[in-house]
């Protein structure tokens, strides 16, 4: 492990509805030291007086960056300044979202399309605020297959001072596939976010896209600086537990899954008093914290079960815990 770990070495990537804040406490209780990136919030809801509603975060969460969805200059620097104020590490733009709905507000991927547009956007942010701006994006749009689009792209990109880019190793078909499908059926390509490393040695370069494992992550940090996991950290949780001692020069660490299970519910109470917020709302992205334990499958059912909502989070553990305890064989997984 390098001297000094980039604050980009291990992150876990910015996902619509699942990285709010009560999915971050439960990441945060699990590596002090990976990156965390909220929701992608659009300048127009930022712009509009929503600021505490997709803003509000607690300090432990630090580092957290904030990504924002949006390709008009002038309101991308006044919601980077807004993140600033509000004390975000970092200001994240969306270029790699393929949705039509993301389209129809022309950002996302098909910002790809129109670098000097991006560019610019950048600009006016750095301009702005004095935290990192950065980009996460694909390597490409549609069916073409061409290395070259997306190093221009980055070329482009960084001549306006973005020095740090996230690269999810796919194409993203604007036209045909759903977002589920663009994040399965364009091939993964490694190889280009590697030579992305080799072609600009002097920019941060960190690798998303179809990684699943430790092993993978040790590999992919071999030719890149940083890795960036989604899905995977989201529903297998634990192995974040082992990231800090790991990868990221940190202690490992110090609770077991119950320890965090009963922090969580101790934040649930804590949601509750200070903004009403359901425990359903929180215990949706700990489902995956018991993974293959007995015993998992009816503990994940308790927490799920809407006809408990109306108890306190604390009765609704202790049933949970009854099932976990008793437990039952683990369920097969391929």
């Amino acid at each position: 492990m390098p001297e000094a770990v980039s604050p980009w070495r291990l992150s876990v990537a910015p996902m619509l509805d699942w990285t709010d804040k009560h999915c971050r406490h439960l990441h945060r209780l699990l590596s002090q030291k990976t990156r965390l990136y909220t929701e992608m919030v659009t300048t127009g809801a930022l712009l509009h007086g929503a600021e505490r509603r997709h803003l509000r975060f607690d300090a432990v969460e630090h580092p957290l960056a904030l990504q924002l969805g949006g390709s008009e200059p002038a309101d991308l620097a006044a919601c980077a300044r807004i993140g600033e104020r509000w004390g975000y590490d970092e200001i994240n733009l969306n270029c790699g979202c393929p949705s039509e709905r993301v389209q129809r507000g022309a950002f996302g991927a098909c910002l790809m399309a129109e670098p000097h547009l991006v560019a610019d956007g950048v600009k006016a942010m750095v301009d702005a605020v004095a935290v990192p701006v950065t980009v996460k994006h694909r390597i490409g749009i549609d069916r073409v297959d061409s290395y070259d689009f997306v190093r221009d792209f980055v070329g482009t990109v960084a001549e306006a001072g973005c020095r740090v880019f996230i690269v999810h190793a796919r194409n993203a078909w604007l036209k045909g596939l759903s977002p589920k499908e663009n994040r399965e059926i364009p091939p993964l390509r490694h190889e280009r976010v590697y030579q992305l490393k080799r072609d600009f040695p002097r920019l941060t370069i960190v690798l998303n896209g179809g990684v699943t494992s430790d092993t993978q992550i040790a590999e992919h940090l071999r030719h890149v600086d940083g890795v960036m996991l989604g899905r995977e950290a989201y529903r297998h949780p634990w192995i974040m537990s082992r990231w800090d001692a790991g990868f990221l020069g940190g202690a490992p660490c110090a609770l077991s899954q119950d320890q965090i299970e009963a922090e969580m519910v101790a934040y649930m109470a804590r949601e509750r008093a200070e903004d009403g917020t359901p425990w359903s709302a929180i215990a949706r992205h700990m489902l995956g914290l018991h993974q293959g334990r007995r015993g998992a499958r009816l503990w994940r059912q308790v927490w799920s079960d809407h006809r408990l909502k109306t108890q306190p989070a604390d009765q609704v553990w202790a049933l949970a815990r009854a099932h976990l305890q008793a437990g039952e064989p683990a369920a097969v997984t391929g």
